[in-house]
């Protein structure tokens, strides 16, 4: 049976925060230094802010980084309780030889679970950590891409916050810059082979991506992440969420940042899934 749910009051929180982080954001970012495009390129400040928030949106450029992704998950469960997932995801190019380049990207989850139904026990620890390696052509152009594998273990330090399992497939990422516009998609799916855990996975992820960016380093984006569980049944398969946000790249003393907030609906959504999900993000930047 397909979940149904309506967010009214939760847009309406979601347009406030929305609103204090645009005036939180310029005020910050218009008293920090911000990235001058004619200095010296050694320690990364000679990137503009375009540049460098366009950096930011692409998956396999050549840029060190630490996002903390805080992921706000509203009414999960019959208690509709709020589900907080930081994902803790370096980034660290390699670089082969002069024609390609190894991405490599963990996401290390951080979980805080209420309980969310009678009779199930609320959670709080490390989850499950997912490292995924892209090999990417060192070299720009007009349509970029990375391929790799992607696997997940069972890290996780409470059993409600994983799976219990050995997770491993292949992972792909193409993209294209055209003006302001960064547009593109991530894709990948597991199977788990070992573990402990009750239940085999066969899981998707799809995250398609669209930036439009503006002036002094801010943008707006859209980054859904689809998920579909293939051992689900029915309407228990899909995750599918719309939504949408804005960010701004400045520079607080010498140090980058990329600051963002978004909020998506899930119009598609498991029983008992979240309803809706806001998603706040800093991003610590680490130019050549």
């Amino acid at each position: 049976m397909k979940q149904v749910r309506h967010g009214t009051d939760g847009w309406k929180y979601l347009a406030t925060l929305l609103a204090a982080l645009a005036l939180a954001a310029g005020a910050w970012a218009d008293e920090a230094a911000p990235v001058k495009a004619e200095a010296s390129s050694k320690d990364g400040a000679g990137e503009s802010t375009e540049a460098l928030a366009k950096a930011t949106q692409n998956p396999v450029a050549s840029l060190i980084s630490v996002p903390f992704q805080n992921n706000f998950n509203f009414d999960v469960g019959p208690r509709h309780v709020t589900q907080w997932v930081m994902n803790v995801q370096p980034v660290i190019p390699i670089s082969l030889n002069e024609d390609w380049n190894l991405i490599s990207r963990t996401i290390m989850p951080i979980i805080n679970q209420p309980s969310p139904a009678p009779g199930v026990r609320s959670a709080f620890g490390l989850g499950d950590i997912n490292p995924t390696l892209f090999l990417s052509p060192a070299k720009p152009s007009k349509l970029m891409w990375g391929v790799g594998p992607t696997w997940t273990m069972p890290t996780a330090t409470d059993s409600m916050l994983g799976a219990g399992k050995w997770n491993a497939g292949p992972a792909i990422v193409v993209l294209t810059m055209q003006g302001p516009w960064v547009i593109g998609a991530l894709a990948g799916n597991q199977w788990s082979f070992a573990g402990w855990g009750d239940h085999s996975v066969n899981a998707m992820l799809v995250q398609p991506f669209i930036n439009y960016n503006l002036d002094k380093g801010w943008y707006l984006t859209t980054s859904p992440i689809i998920t579909a569980n293939w051992n689900a049944k029915g309407s228990d398969v899909w995750t599918v969420p719309l939504g949408c946000g804005v960010g701004r790249v400045f520079r607080v003393g010498k140090q980058p940042l990329n600051v963002s907030l978004a909020a998506y609906d899930n119009v598609h959504t498991p029983v008992n899934g979240p309803e809706w999900q806001l998603r706040f993000q800093v991003q610590l930047l680490f130019p050549k």
